[in-house]
């Protein structure tokens, strides 16, 4: 696979760039620490390696997340609490959620989602997912396109800009992160089958 995202970054450049940060926010397990970190170094190769082809680099890489993110609000948008809710009550252990938990983490998305969306922006494998309680809580369209974005585009400065510096070493920041995301991952899937199976109503 690192093969593959370096090939289509080198080649495609900014495009290839926002291809991938699209794909990663559909398809978590592509990573966006190897991703932007290599878009950064390329923005420095060639005629092109200005600071100016480093911002083009960010801007791609934060409307290709922003977009997979749009995808994922779709998805609990059409999906909604009441969708939620029916799902429950017929698989409730699987969702790991009752109704009625349900709606106590709709009042609470109603009140915090926007620094929820923000912060889950920046951990790895929630900046996925955190859409869609987006969506399904109804939050406005316009409201979570500007906290998507702002988490998304801080995201993405920090790895390109750690590629530029880092120059041919920019593989080093998928070393650290990489395992990071690998233990947040492994946090969240021992957290759900904990509650799948001490699931009760």
């Amino acid at each position: 696979m690192t093969e593959w995202i370096t090939s289509l970054t080198e080649s495609l450049g900014a495009l290839g760039v926002a291809l991938l940060m699209f794909v990663e926010n559909v398809f978590p397990p592509i990573p966006s620490e190897l991703v932007m970190p290599l878009g950064g170094y390329v923005a420095t190769q060639g005629s092109g390696g200005s600071e100016g082809a480093l911002v083009v680099m960010i801007l791609a890489g934060t409307v290709g997340a922003v977009a997979g993110a749009l995808l994922w609000y779709w998805v609990g948008y059409r999906i909604g609490i009441d969708g939620l809710k029916t799902f429950s009550r017929r698989h409730g252990r699987w969702l790991t959620l009752t109704p009625e938990e349900i709606d106590k983490a709709d009042r609470w998305f109603d009140r915090h989602g926007g620094k929820a969306v923000l912060i889950g922006r920046l951990i790895p494998t929630v900046r996925t997912f955190i859409s869609v309680p987006a969506g399904a809580s109804g939050m406005p369209l316009g409201v979570f396109l500007i906290y998507t974005t702002a988490g998304t585009m801080l995201w993405t400065t920090i790895l390109a800009l750690a590629g530029w510096w880092l120059g041919t070493q920019y593989d080093q920041v998928s070393r650290w992160l990489g395992p990071a995301s690998t233990v947040v991952l492994a946090g969240l899937l021992i957290w759900y089958l904990y509650r799948v199976i001490t699931f009760s109503r």
